[in-house]
């Protein structure tokens, strides 16, 4: 499990410094549209909900494992549908979508095996 927390502290990471990005660049229209502030806004703050999730997993809590394995599978869907939606978003913030949704699925097969996990 702790390559796992190690995993999400690094989406969460990319997602917190994207947010930033996206305070930096706010008056650059073509970067920073109203879908890509909600989206990095809300996509920050599940991240760090997501870590709380998997530091309690780690500890031995086995609803916050559930949960983990429902809100990562969850959000690695949402990333692929934002990713291949045309015209939704930037260029830029689909590749920091798939470099979250690399690091997502990671975790998803990680705590998903077949063999039992063991906070």
């Amino acid at each position: 499990m702790r390559n796992v927390v190690w995993l999400i502290s690094g989406y969460a990471a990319v997602s917190l410094l994207t947010l930033v990005a996206v305070i930096v660049f706010r008056h650059d229209a073509t970067m920073v549209t109203t879908a890509v502030w909600i989206r990095s806004t809300i996509v920050a703050a599940s991240s760090l909900l997501t870590l709380f999730f998997a530091v309690r997993a780690a500890r031995g809590d086995r609803r916050m494992l559930l949960r983990l394995r429902v809100v990562t599978a969850v959000m690695l869907v949402a990333i692929v549908v934002i990713i291949a939606l045309p015209d939704t978003f930037p260029l830029w913030l689909k590749f920091e979508q798939g470099i979250c949704g690399l690091l997502l699925l990671a975790v998803v097969v990680q705590i998903n095996r077949r063999r039992a996990v063991r906070p």
